[in-house]
């Protein structure tokens, strides 16, 4: 180990200074003083004998040697958290922590209940969700960031080979008025009537616009021909605008059950179509998975998987895992803006 030209601290360092575009951003979320990181930089530097960093420009530019050692460095410090995890289970079986990552719907509607009946049955377990884009999601699996992660969208093509693909469930999205619209007096509308609403949508870059884009596309509505006047970056945000009168929108079935339940806002259902996306479990089979992972999979998933109007997809049957427990039971949420 001695014989390293670089230490996990410097790691760390480098990998802060790549995330925050700066030495100072970098030392701050450290929590340590910019003179230190870039004495850490200077030794890294001269240790491995090439320049890591572009100094020229007002970000912190990696040079081809610091992406080079970017991405090693990244792979070896999830190996020792893997590692760490791995000794604290073989020690303590009742210790463990779960990392779940979502997209956006499912992380902010579906995930937090069914963290809530985790903690209950397992309050001592650390509990973490990363809700990002499915892209971001299923990457953070396959790199061994994520223990497993619930996602509406679509698998790269480039990660189907590393990981292991469970359908989990149908979500129905459903088209929403407000209550006082006339179609909300009908009992079902035809899907011309579709053209002829004025829609609230999120942007058309954002991943969970584009899913459902795919998923209309697939139940013969041209999209195309629906009438956007209004696009918004959240589904808060519409669900607010639909409720106002300033439109219609589809969203997922899970995200507007307390509206429907106070009346809110009105579900209209289309004749002979039922809009539907599929929601899949993703694992990564060759990394290292908690006893906490394993007893969600196993007790939490199956529970839920008629939640909200959701369909099971005939979940295999699993034993149950015996109770754990740990002494840190911390509960972390990370959720950015959509995508």
């Amino acid at each position: 180990m001695s014989d390293l030209p670089f230490t996990l601290d410097q790691l760390r360092i480098l990998k802060a200074i790549a995330a925050e575009g700066s030495f100072k951003r970098a030392a701050d979320s450290l929590y340590v003083s910019q003179p230190a990181v870039s004495l850490q930089v200077q030794n890294l530097e001269r240790q491995l004998d090439v320049p890591l960093f572009d100094r020229g420009g007002r970000r912190a530019q990696l040079t081809e040697a610091g992406h080079l050692l970017l991405s090693y460095g990244e792979k070896i410090l999830t190996l020792c958290q893997e590692t760490c995890r791995a000794i604290e289970d073989l020690q303590n079986l009742q210790g463990g922590t779960l990392i779940i990552g979502a997209s956006q719907t499912t992380g902010t509607y579906l995930l937090p209940r069914m963290i809530g009946v985790f903690r209950q049955q397992y309050p001592d377990v650390a509990v973490q969700l990363h809700v990002h884009s499915t892209r971001r999601t299923s990457w953070s699996v396959a790199n061994g960031q994520i223990d497993l992660a619930i996602i509406g969208g679509e698998i790269s093509p480039e990660l189907q080979d590393s990981l292991e693909i469970i359908p989990y469930a149908e979500d129905e999205l459903a088209l929403i008025l407000p209550v006082f619209h006339p179609l909300a007096k009908v009992e079902t509308i035809q899907k011309d009537d579709l053209y002829k609403l004025q829609f609230i949508a999120l942007d058309s870059q954002s991943t969970i616009r584009k899913v459902i884009d795919q998923v209309l596309a697939r139940c013969g509505i041209e999209t195309r021909r629906l009438k956007i006047e209004m696009e918004l970056n959240s589904i808060e945000a519409i669900k607010n605008a639909v409720q106002s009168g300033l439109g219609a929108a589809f969203v997922s079935i899970s995200a507007i059950e307390k509206e429907l339940q106070m009346g809110v806002l009105h579900r209209a259902r289309i004749d002979d179509v039922v809009v539907k996306r599929m929601l899949s479990v993703i694992i990564n089979p060759n990394r290292y998975r908690s006893k906490a992972a394993e007893a969600f999979c196993r007790e939490i998933l199956p529970k839920f998987a008629g939640y909200a109007n959701l369909q099971p997809c005939e979940p295999e049957p699993r034993e149950p895992l015996k109770p754990l427990a740990s002494s840190s039971g911390i509960s972390r949420l990370v959720v950015p803006e959509i995508d």
